[in-house]
């Protein structure tokens, strides 16, 4: 049996319609069931994202039957995502995981392990978590959850002894290398837009 992982139904509704949007669930499953494929129900999540200060009651979806649960956040591809689109479930997540990896990077110093191996730890593990999916969320992140996550580098470079570049040149340069794959590939809708750089920020528009 196969089943269809990560699979996702995004749809913007206006004046309240959501006949479009059922409408694409419909499809999908019947997608599924034609491609031999199960979709896994209790997997299976919905979630609303409303700004409106008055939020109305939205009609469960079914599927085969089955009611889909609607839910506040979800987890996706290692990424928290919350019904507000705020990041600080996901940035405690990711520097608790940080911190545990922590412990070992202490013992290498204490193995008195020298400061290009401890770095090399560094890159490999701890950043590796920090930096997951950063593009998609850290532009958001509150100054609290920023703070958060630089005092995490900041603990590895006490104990590395080595210099660390800072969490937001990270995120800088991991946008602009997601910028510059984006440019390069001919069927990705941004050839409608025009690159450029700004010499005096040293960023890509």
């Amino acid at each position: 049996m196969k089943f269809a992982d990560d699979r996702t139904v995004d749809r913007q509704n206006t004046n309240n319609d959501e006949t479009a949007y059922r409408e694409e669930v419909r499809d999908l499953a019947g997608w599924c069931q034609n491609n031999n494929l199960s979709l896994n129900f209790t997997k299976t999540k919905e979630m609303i994202v409303d700004y409106r200060k008055r939020r109305t009651e939205h009609t469960p979806i079914l599927i085969d039957g089955a009611v889909v649960e609607q839910v506040e956040s979800f987890k996706f591809l290692g990424v928290h995502i919350t019904n507000k689109l705020e990041w600080s479930k996901h940035t405690k997540t990711v520097v608790k995981r940080a911190r545990q990896s922590i412990f070992p990077l202490r013992k290498l110093d204490r193995f008195v392990m020298g400061p290009q191996i401890l770095k090399m730890f560094y890159s490999c593990d701890i950043e590796s978590i920090l930096t997951g999916c950063i593009t998609a969320w850290y532009g958001n992140c509150s100054a609290s959850d920023r703070k958060a996550l630089q005092r995490v580098v900041r603990m590895a470079q006490y104990i590395t002894g080595a210099k660390l570049p800072a969490f937001q040149d990270l995120y800088t340069r991991r946008c602009q290398r997601k910028a510059l794959k984006m440019v390069k590939n001919p069927s990705h809708p941004c050839g409608l837009w025009s690159l450029c750089y700004q010499n005096k920020s040293n960023v890509f528009i």
